[in-house]
Order: C-alpha cells, then structure tokens, then sequence
C-alpha cells in the first residue's frame, strides 16, 4: 500500500454524497462518454454501493437522467442545459477581462445606439441619419467662405420685404441687410451618424476524433468548448447558428444531444504503414482512427449553404496533419501523411475561403516534435487568409471563445 502526504488546506473531508454530487457525476459522463451511462447503469442494475444508488435515483426523479424504450441511462436536455451552463460559466471565469462578450460592429444608419463620430456618406447610406451640422462644416472648409457677401444666398433673396401704406410719408430708408453666405455642398460632404449594430454569425465546429486525442485532455478540453459555445448562443445570441461536425476517418454532424457522450475513435491499426482504400458507403467497416479533415470541410460547407448569417466561418480543433482524403466514391487511409491528402484539404479550405467563409485553426500542439504539422496548418491559413491559434488544451477555451467573440484576424502564439 502506499501513502500520499500533503498539506492540509483547512477545507472539510467530504464525504461520500459530497465527492458525487451533480457536478462530478457529469464531469465523470464528459471525461468517458457512453462508458460512463454505462458504469451508471450497472450502478443501478447491480447497486453495491447504497448511497450511489440513491444518488442515481435522485437524479432519475429530478429529470436529469432519463430510460429509453429499452430501460437503458440517458441524459435528459435538462442535464445537458445544466452541463452547458456550467462550461460556459467556467470559461467565462477564466477570461481575461474587458474581452467583448458580443460580435458588435460599427455600421451607419438605424439598428443600435447611436455613437460619437460619423463617416461619409455612401451610395445606400440612410439620408435620414444625416449629420448636418458635420456636412456643413465640411462644405465650408471646403469652399474656404468663399461667396461671403456675393449676392442672393442657397437660404433666401438677401433682401429684406416690407409692406407700407402708399398715402404714408415714405420711411427713411433703412441699412441694407448683409446678404448671407451661399454655401455650395457636393456629395463628398455629407456625414453619417454611426450606430452600434449586431450581426449574425454561422458557425461550424469541427472537432477532431483521431485517436492522438484522447491524449493530454485534448477532446475534454474540446467538448467542454462545444458546450459553452452551444450554451453561448441559446442565451445571448439567438441570432446566430451553430453546428458540431466530428471528423475522424469519416465525418459526421453531431446533435447537441449528442455532445456530451462523444469520444474519440480509438487505435485499431498499429503499423508503421496503412495505405488503405475504401468504397465511402463501406467506410464504417474500415479503421476509424484516421484524420479526414478534408470530408470534415466538405459537411462543413454544405451545412453553411443553408445558414442564415451575415458571416460565416469554420472553427478547426485538432491535434495532427490529415491522414485520410476522399477521391470520388473512395476513402484513402494514409499513414504517414501522405501529400495526396494535404493537397485536397488544402483544395478544399480554398473553396471554402472564395465562399466567404472564415477558417479558424485551433492547433493542439502539446506533444508536437516534427515541423510538418506546424507547417501544414502555416500553409492552411495562409492559403485562406485565416487566424492560427497554437495553443494547448488547457487554453483551448480562452482561444476559442475571444475568437468567436470579438472575430479578430491574427496568428496567436501560446
């Protein structure tokens, strides 16, 4: 047996009902997925542990857990609502302040607050947010006062008009009335008030479930995101979508349900060489452990096609260069890298990039050792005029959220 000393930090010894309460029972079903409804189950079917089982039940009652149709666990939306909160509350807490908590945008005309400044006015450009006072001082610095005393004015004759009784002595005549200035405004004088706008966002996750990351807490790291951004956008931007596309030797969408049990595809094939190819529609015989990032961008497009959102853009978390590509009705499973894949995922982050979308790459890099992966997501957003983040897992969240927040475009080093 061995023995483990530390310092006593003050706090009280929990107890059994304390060390699985709520929270560690969902962070247990996030760190193992489905394993973890599993070992619940048993739990319940099996119980050798009195309070466990009670606490299981409780949470039965409470609606946080769930029986299928065949008596089988499952989380309810009211537990993954409970578990989204608590991700985008952690994550929050850990970010830097004064970070934006919204993607505002400075635009003119009406829709938000009206801010300090203008701008020029261009063609589409509402005339009712005119600021005169602006477009006069601007036709004025231009035209230097020049006009100053010269006859009839843009505002009125220059003359003053009095009516008088014919009979009547006629008045002594009064001083002339100074004429006023005659202001000449072109188009390039006119100033807009600026307003505080919001825009809309599409966006697509893509979440790497190679085997590599089940590694360093790599894919707890990235589900804990997913789910603070889920809960991100349900409660402050409605107006925004987001979608979840896993991508391993295939790809495939996940439901929002469907996060909290997803794992990484585990190692089947240890050989220092895989060349396989494989009919796409036979895929789920083949080895599942590969890097398809080029099938990942291809849902990922389509899936954009059908959003809504001013701006759309692609999130990419993963830890390691493309291992697999598709070549018509083929899936090719190549270890080590071949460049056969890295040119079609290149191919097709540059026709997702001429569509407008903004590509994000989340590098995981906290076991890297050769320059080829580095160099992979270089040529990846330099291709798509993108944002490169190296970071690891423990700031993957920080990363994530400022990016989709505030959508800033520069390489970050962490």
């Amino acid at each position: 047996m061995k023995f483990f000393y530390g310092e006593f930090d003050g706090e009280e010894f929990p107890t059994q009902d304390k060390l699985f309460g709520f929270d560690q029972l969902m962070q247990f079903i996030l760190q193992y997925g489905d394993q973890a409804l599993k070992a619940m189950q048993q739990m319940i079917d099996q119980p050798k542990d009195g309070e466990l089982s009670e606490l299981l039940e409780q949470l039965l009652q409470d609606g946080m857990l769930d029986k299928d149709g065949k008596g089988k666990l499952r989380l309810t939306p009211k537990a993954v609502g409970n578990m989204q909160s608590k991700a985008l509350m952690e994550v929050f807490k850990n970010l830097k302040q004064g970070q934006r908590e919204g993607h505002e945008k400075t635009t003119s005309g009406t829709g938000g607050e009206r801010l300090d400044g203008t701008k020029q006015y261009e063609f589409g450009d509402p005339i009712s947010e005119l600021d005169l006072h602006q477009t006069l001082r601007n036709a004025m610095a231009r035209e230097g006062m020049k006009g100053k005393g010269q006859g009839t004015g843009a505002w009125g004759s220059g003359g003053k008009t009095e009516l008088t009784d014919p009979k009547s002595p006629s008045p002594s005549p009064s001083p002339p009335s100074p004429s006023p200035i005659r202001i000449n405004i072109h188009e390039r004088d006119f100033e807009i008030h600026l307003h505080e706008g919001m825009t809309s966002v599409s966006t697509v996750v893509l979440i790497d479930m190679s085997g590599s990351m089940m590694r360093h807490g790599r894919f707890l790291a990235a589900k804990k995101v997913a789910l603070a951004m889920l809960g991100l956008v349900r409660q402050r931007f409605p107006q925004d979508t987001i979608d979840f596309v896993g991508f391993y030797s295939g790809a495939n969408k996940i439901p929002e349900m469907g996060l909290p049990l997803l794992m990484p595809k585990p190692v089947t094939v240890y050989d220092y060489q895989v060349r396989l190819k494989v009919p796409v529609n036979q895929l789920d015989k083949a080895p599942q452990h590969f890097t398809n990032l080029h099938m990942g961008l291809q849902m990922a497009r389509r899936i954009l096609r059908k959003r809504g959102g001013l701006n759309k853009q692609i999130f990419v978390i993963t830890d390691g260069q493309p291992t697999a590509h598709v070549e018509g009705d083929f899936v090719h499973l190549l270890y080590p890298p071949d460049p056969r894949s890295t040119a079609a995922t290149l191919k097709e982050a540059l026709m997702a990039a001429r569509e407008d979308v903004r590509i994000a790459t989340f590098a995981l890099i906290e076991d890297y050792w050769g320059m080829d992966w580095v160099g992979f997501v270089d040529q990846l957003t330099r291709l798509t005029k993108g944002v490169a983040f190296y970071t690891s897992s423990g700031e993957l969240a920080n990363c994530i959220m400022e990016s989709y927040l505030s959508g800033r475009k520069k390489k970050a080093h962490i």
